[in-house]
């Protein structure tokens, strides 16, 4: 019964991405001056929707506003800054990570993803005006990861996209290789190791989304 729904539903998106691609290939596609019209549009939205940086994301519980749920945002915007340096995203930025002080939920001790997401905007930030603030409780916490000897923290892909951004960045701002070694170990434990075979299926070239929803088919 699980094969069938897996299969039924497995169809079922093929068949609706399929039909979104056929108007698709009929019309031209955005240029770039087009689509950065567009990302400008859809982020103007979003900070007049969160004019409050610092105000907790209400689901079924309240979450603070500096993991991973708002950090992907900042993530954007920060390219987005790149492309269009508009001082009011810097300033938006500087904000959220004034609001919390620069830190981490859970603080420093934490070795969750979800809360080192928020640091490759600090890291950012920091970047462009080096402050020594902006980093300081994100590297005290990939340090203390450094400094262990447990290297099996990210067991859902999320992580990866999330964690591994912040050890590459630190290992170029202080040239320091171990944090590029820490972040490979890292990685290959989640690729190869999870779940019993790990995260990547390679027959598929796909990834599992964590180690409890590996399933054979």
């Amino acid at each position: 019964m699980k094969k069938q729904i897996i299969l039924t539903g497995l169809i079922s998106v093929m068949i609706m991405l399929d039909s979104l691609l056929i108007p698709m290939k009929a019309q031209n596609f955005l240029n770039k001056e087009q689509i950065l019209e567009k990302l400008e549009l859809t982020n103007s939205y979003f900070m007049k929707k969160w004019p409050d940086v610092g105000k907790e994301i209400v689901t079924d519980k309240a979450r603070p506003s500096n993991i991973w749920t708002r950090g992907v945002y900042y993530e954007g915007l920060m390219a987005l800054y790149k492309l269009k340096p508009l001082p009011e995203y810097l300033d938006y930025a500087v904000k959220w990570g004034e609001a919390h002080k620069w830190g981490l939920r859970d603080g420093t001790r934490t070795r969750n993803a979800d809360n080192h997401c928020c640091g490759q905007t600090y890291i950012d930030l920091y970047l462009i005006d080096p402050k020594p603030e902006r980093i300081k409780d994100i590297k005290e916490s990939v340090d203390l990861m450094l400094n262990s000897n447990k290297i099996d923290d990210w067991w859902w892909v999320d992580a990866l996209q999330m964690a591994m951004p912040v050890f590459a960045k630190l290992g170029v701002i202080y040239k320091d290789n171990k944090y590029f070694e820490r972040m490979y170990e890292m990685y290959m434990v989640a690729k190869n190791t999870h779940g019993g075979k790990g995260l990547y299926n390679p027959k598929d070239n796909l990834w599992w989304r964590g180690q409890g929803l590996r399933i054979t088919l």
